[in-house]
């Protein structure tokens, strides 16, 4: 049984639109909670982001049987805030079971101590949430923003700036040698657990295992190439390189082919793991991946291809990005392409799975333009430009701002040097504030794991920063009718 809220008040507790927040407080909770807040006062507006919160609810279940669950109101209100406050599932944990005014908002009064949350809880909820639920929401929150701003006249024109840049995964720095001990440690202690299951002794000693390969791979880590003018010098150490690489190599391949063997013998016993053969095979895999390039590398001087290249078995969506920033070369993550108006509201956003700038211009523009028509022009910088681009978004929206890479012509400098377009492009400089407040309000690194987690975590922070810009707004509104007020009072 699962609830969207919870629809009678109970004793001592407070509706949603009755909770008073702090408008002189500047933290990003209070604006946040006046962005939800305002998306429940709206009966219209409740009634459709309820509709899509029922998604949730598998269309086979019946709601209104079964034991009670979250109500779904609140997995939103926790969602949001974790990802928009960079909280992990620990701070929310405590912010969930002792903060008034969020456990005001979450349906309880002050003399419900004994109503808490636990943590798996937490975490079961929230990853119910799909992008695609998210995104929906996020279109009712703008467009809501956007009533906010022109008081219900009609929308103007909006103009839009694209950019890009990096979500980090959580994963640290890849090495042939570091992946390879991350496999084998996932299977050693994978094949280990599953022969203790099921009184098995083979796999008994398994942790001194690792132990053994992992002060095999110490040796390997703390030699280093020398330096050395000599050349006899640098030949002898990389032969103890070498000869180091390979113990270690040998060792892991070894235990890798001892557990395929264990996995064959309980197999032929009739035991029923499906799910933990298939994590253990997966490690293998990876184990065998690396052990195949560290040879190809070591042994044979061989420069491996970057498409072969794995930079975590953990989350294997991982891309190696070099964007050319100063002081940092290289970045661990996936590319988030986001679109905003000149409201400060993010229209659209995609994850760059093996896709660049270039490649997703004209995607982001027609998206963004099917959600929101009114959407007239935008502006890029010169990695989204190839003729093809610039051609095809001129034939969608009347004004484009996408400087040409290379020398220009003399129609292009006329163009280029123009005020409108030196305008435009100095107003495009305001997408950057509006990434570097998404990496502060969570997009920095990717708390959530996999693919799909990733995908839910960065439209959980765009949806937050857009509630959160509401309620902004909402608050400098709500400060300026209370200093009119004071004013007329004085006078």
């Amino acid at each position: 049984m699962r609830k969207v809220i919870e629809n009678q008040l109970k004793i001592g507790q407070t509706d949603i639109p009755g909770i008073q927040l702090d408008l002189a407080c500047r933290d990003e909770i209070p604006q946040v909670l006046l962005g939800l807040q305002h998306l429940y006062i709206n009966v219209d507006l409740r009634r459709k982001v309820f509709k899509i919160l029922e998604g949730i609810t598998p269309k086979e279940v019946d709601a209104d049987k079964g034991r009670p669950g979250m109500d779904l109101w609140k997995i939103l209100v926790l969602a949001i805030l974790r990802v928009n406050c960079n909280w992990d599932y620990d701070k929310l944990h405590n912010i969930a079971n002792e903060h008034k005014t969020v456990r005001e908002f979450l349906g309880h009064t002050i003399y419900e101590f004994d109503q808490t949350y636990g943590l798996q809880t937490l975490k079961d909820n929230i990853s119910l949430l799909t992008p695609d639920m998210l995104d929906s929401i996020n279109q009712l929150v703008i467009h809501a923003g956007h009533e906010l701003i022109t008081k219900g006249k009609t929308l103007g024109d909006l103009k839009a700036r694209c950019d890009s840049f990096v979500v980090e995964t959580d994963v640290h720095y890849p090495t042939d040698i570091n992946l390879l001990l991350d496999a084998i440690r996932k299977t050693v202690f994978g094949i280990g657990l599953l022969c203790d299951d099921y009184g098995i002794t083979e796999w008994r000693q398994y942790m001194h295992i690792f132990k053994k390969i992992k002060k095999q791979f110490n040796v390997v880590r703390k030699i280093k190439r020398s330096s050395s003018n000599k050349e006899e010098l640098k030949a002898k150490k990389d032969h103890l390189v070498m000869e180091a690489t390979v113990r270690y190599v040998d060792t892991v391949e070894a235990y890798v082919n001892r557990a395929e063997q264990t996995i064959g013998i309980l197999n032929g016993m009739g035991i029923c793991a499906v799910s933990r053969f298939m994590m253990i095979e997966q490690y293998m895999g990876h184990a065998k991946r690396q052990i195949d390039q560290i040879r190809r590398r070591v042994l044979e001087d061989e420069t491996i291809a970057h498409h072969e290249k794995v930079f975590s078995i953990f989350e294997e969506h991982t891309e190696w990005i070099s964007k050319g920033k100063a002081g940092v070369a290289q970045e661990l993550g996936l590319c988030v392409c986001i679109l905003e108006d000149q409201h400060g509201f993010i229209l659209h956003h995609h994850v760059m799975e093996k896709q660049k700038d270039v490649d997703i211009a004209v995607m982001m523009v027609i998206e963004a333009k099917r959600r929101f028509p009114a959407l007239s022009g935008c502006s890029f910088d010169k990695g989204f430009y190839n003729p093809g681009n610039r051609d095809e978004l001129e034939g969608i929206l009347d004004d484009v701002v996408m400087p040409k890479k290379g020398k220009l012509s003399r129609a292009d400098k006329v163009v280029e040097h123009s005020e409108e377009f030196i305008d435009a492009r100095h107003k495009h400089s305001a997408v950057e504030s509006a990434i570097n407040a998404l990496e502060n309000h969570g997009l920095d690194q990717c708390r959530d794991h996999g693919i799909e987690g990733f995908k839910r975590y960065v439209a959980l922070a765009v949806l937050g920063r857009n509630i959160q810009i509401l309620g902004a707004k909402i608050r400098q509104s709500r400060i300026k009718e209370q200093i009119r007020l004071e004013q007329r009072l004085a006078a």
